[in-house]
């Protein structure tokens, strides 16, 4: 399979470009020895991203036109990487050049109306369509269903999910989201849903920056509380102005209790995991969790053909689109506007 990154920053240079490296070198069958073509949207030194040859591990085109050219689309995942109010524009060029497999940036859409277009631009050009979601694929979240679908701890009643990491630079100098609802809170609204199934918004916050007389709406952090069907309830916080970073899950059941870590940064891929049954001994694990690097990979193999055919694929953007329809909920609850914000 060839690769396409629409949108260089930092999500396409930073995040998807070294996994890519990474999994190209450990599963040369999966990868075209070509190397990855990129698309800079926004580019700091004119189209393209600058003159080929900068970036040894990606080679820059001026255009999707141009990327069109060179690429077979039945056996290229386009990754796109641009913030969430340019994706209709950009899924429509791709759709309109013949690209149908395409990999999008969490979250998939920033409101519900921005949701319906795409819909009808995926259905239009009959895109096939997985959106970046690690958590999924998180070797901690796996075993953490493993106890809630083996009932071995009983019923689960409670998640509590806290996001927090310093953020206040990049928010100061980029427009690329509009709340912190659309930062941290999609990996874990994704993972409450997988382990305790549909909800309703209950309640939902939004705090702003302020720092150094600079002040931006919604984006210091976001809290957000869900109702299962289930009957269990979601408590999602996530603190972008914090010192510290922090990626906690807590599972509490009727017999017993889960915590988990997950990774916080690319310099330690391990998670942690303490299990405490009601009356017993805590069990601590510690283990490797390369959960973008699993995310990729299995969406290359799905576009492949190796994983089965294009159900479970389905079944997940279902689950990416209720996703954005109850942040959408959340917003409308914590008095967020719609306008979206300038690209940065």
């Amino acid at each position: 399979m060839r690769t396409f990154i629409v949108g260089l920053g930092r999500s396409g240079r930073e995040l998807h470009l070294p996994v890519l490296l990474r999994l190209r070198r450990q599963f040369p069958g999966l990868f075209a020895a070509a190397p990855p073509l990129g698309y800079d949207v926004h580019p700091a030194g004119g189209p393209g991203g600058g003159p080929d040859g900068d970036d040894p591990d990606i080679r820059t085109v001026g255009s999707p036109a141009a990327a069109r050219a060179e690429l077979d689309p039945e056996t290229t995942v386009v990754h796109v990487c641009t913030p969430p109010g340019e994706r209709a524009g950009v899924l429509t060029e791709l759709g309109e050049l013949g690209f149908g497999r395409i990999l999008v940036e969490k979250p998939l859409a920033d409101t519900a109306g921005a949701l319906d277009e795409l819909e009808s631009i995926r259905d239009k050009y009959g895109l096939r369509i997985a959106v970046v979601a690690p958590w999924l694929h998180s070797s901690l979240t796996r075993r953490l269903a493993e106890i809630v679908d083996g009932d071995r701890l009983g019923r689960l009643h409670r998640i509590g999910i806290r996001q927090h990491k310093p953020r206040i630079h990049r928010t100061l100098n980029s427009r690329s989201h509009r709340t912190a609802f659309d930062v941290e809170p999609p990996h874990a609204v994704a993972v409450a849903l997988r382990l305790a199934g549909d909800a309703e918004v209950a309640h939902a916050a939004l705090t702003d920056v302020n720092v150094c007389g600079r002040r931006v709406p919604g984006m210091g952090g976001a809290e957000l509380g869900l109702r299962h069907r289930s009957g269990a309830v979601s408590r999602v916080e996530c603190d972008l102005t914090s010192p510290r970073r922090e990626r906690r899950i807590e599972l509490d059941f009727e017999s017993g209790r889960a915590v988990g870590h997950y990774p916080v940064g690319s310099e330690d891929h391990y998670a942690h995991l303490t299990v405490s049954p009601a009356g017993g001994t805590p069990e601590d694990s510690v283990f490797p969790d390369l959960a973008l690097d699993a995310c990729l990979l299995d969406t290359y193999r799905h576009f492949a053909g190796e994983l089965g055919d294009a159900a479970a694929l389905d079944e997940e953007l279902q689950r990416q689109m209720r996703l954005v329809r109850l942040l959408d909920a959340a917003k409308h609850l914590s008095g967020t506007t719609t306008e979206s914000p300038d690209a940065g």
